[in-house]
């Protein structure tokens, strides 16, 4: 079926085909549910959607349904997961097409899943990828501007992200739920959304909380939690699986135990360690919102910054936005390539460099150079007794770099860090 359909997008002129393309993908995503006998009537389904924390937070709803001795299955970013089978998504989508959401719910049913925690998008949205997926529930995490020139307009991206509730308003399933992060002013786009229920959350429900070298402390409707999980962001990450979990009537100390257990989450403030005395840490922040969260999660240490800016000819507009973050809160500044896709890398960075005007600013294209000259760095302020902490952002769990003309280079932050970390401690 893929390949006829192929064929079909190949033989239609592109500009005609231009004007058919939403037909065309609704029409792959019908077929597929048709093929996959629409799966997610049989399984509960929650989405989780935002410009930020997305990945994260799937994480740690799956966390909990695991903890509370449900079978899951998780699509995010990160990975994909049926039962106790994990593999990395190596896609570049967060949220993959050609009846990739259906196969895959189909898959969590066969394999005996009660309950599937899936990332939702505004790209995939866009193009009808969340369509005949029947929700239970609903995480609004935050909204902020990104891919406006993939969807024409911030407002066009907003109204993306909703069209993702109204899905869940058009879902069969008897109990519709929305949970929405009510510190973004956004939240009531989807809290007027009619459902079931309506729940909301916020940083008021985790006080006292607190966030420092060791993780984060705080506390859900009188039970204390904590976690190994650094930043204030992450807070607001635990808390959206957690109000999901408590309106389905998991305990709260199931919650609690869910998130103690869990070490890490592979490419988001993901700490690289081979026994050397500093932190290197490898995250996916993509924003000036998210790296600004970043930063500040290392509050009382001296920042070696490696970025660079989202792939080349989008969003453009960030760039200088991304450099004034790392100008405020970095103390040495390493400016390397991410995803130059068909756009010149210097002009990249260049974009990135405008916006950064005090402080130290080496550009290393190379991003293999770049990561051995952060840690070299890392390795020789250690030794004179500073409290040290490279931050590698940009790209996470990314499996490739991205280049012209479709090319692409296999890729991975945090085992070339972790090259680099082994390289210097034998030299030592």
């Amino acid at each position: 079926m893929e390949k006829i359909l192929r064929i079909i997008k190949k033989a239609i002129p592109r500009k005609i085909f231009a004007s058919c393309q939403p037909m065309y993908h609704y029409l792959i995503t019908f077929i597929g549910a048709v093929i996959y006998r629409f799966p997610s009537r049989q399984i509960h389904v929650v989405g989780v959607t935002g410009t930020k924390g997305k990945s994260s937070t799937t994480e740690f709803a799956n966390a909990i349904l695991e903890e509370a001795g449900f079978k899951t299955a998780l699509s995010n970013t990160i990975r994909f997961k049926i039962g106790n089978e994990t593999k990395p998504n190596m896609y570049k989508m967060s949220m993959p097409g050609r009846f990739f959401m259906q196969k895959f719910l189909r898959d969590a049913v066969n394999g005996g899943c009660t309950h599937a925690v899936i990332e939702v998008t505004s790209e995939g949205a866009k193009q009808f990828r969340n369509k005949f997926i029947n929700l239970d529930a609903l995480i609004f995490t935050n909204i902020a501007p990104e891919h406006i020139e993939s969807h024409g307009s911030f407002k066009n991206y907003v109204k993306a992200k909703v069209s993702i509730a109204s899905e869940l308003e058009r879902s069969s399933k008897p109990r519709k739920i929305i949970i929405a992060n009510t510190d973004d002013k956004e939240a009531y786009r989807f809290l007027e959304r009619e459902v079931n229920e309506r729940y909301t959350y916020g940083l008021v429900d985790a006080e006292p909380y607190m966030s420092d070298e060791n993780g984060v402390y705080f506390t859900y409707k009188g039970t204390k939690i904590s976690s190994e999980i650094k930043g204030i962001f992450n807070i607001y990450n635990m808390l959206a699986a957690a109000t999901y979990a408590d309106v389905f009537g998991i305990e709260k100390e199931t919650i609690a135990s869910a998130f103690s257990k869990l070490k890490e989450l592979k490419g988001r403030v993901q700490h690289v360690k081979i026994g050397q005395d500093f932190d290197v840490v490898v995250d996916y922040a993509h924003t000036a919102d998210s790296l600004e969260a970043l930063y500040k999660a290392f509050p009382n240490q001296k920042k070696i910054c490696l970025l660079g800016s989202t792939g080349g000819g989008r969003d453009k507009w960030k760039r200088p936005e991304m450099g004034k973050v790392a100008d405020q809160y970095c103390d040495y500044i390493i400016l390397a390539d991410e995803d130059p896709y068909d756009e010149d890398p210097l002009t990249i960075i260049e974009g990135v460099q405008s916006g950064i005007k005090n402080k130290t600013c080496e550009v290393i294209i190379d991003r293999a150079e770049a990561i051995d000259k952060a840690v070299s760095l890392g390795y020789e302020w250690q030794k004179n007794g500073e409290k040290v902490a490279v931050l590698i952002s940009g790209k996470g769990t990314d499996p490739y770099i991205m280049g012209p003309n479709g090319s692409k280079v296999a890729w991975s932050d945090a085992k070339v860090a972790e090259s680099a970390l082994l390289k210097y401690n034998k030299l030592i």
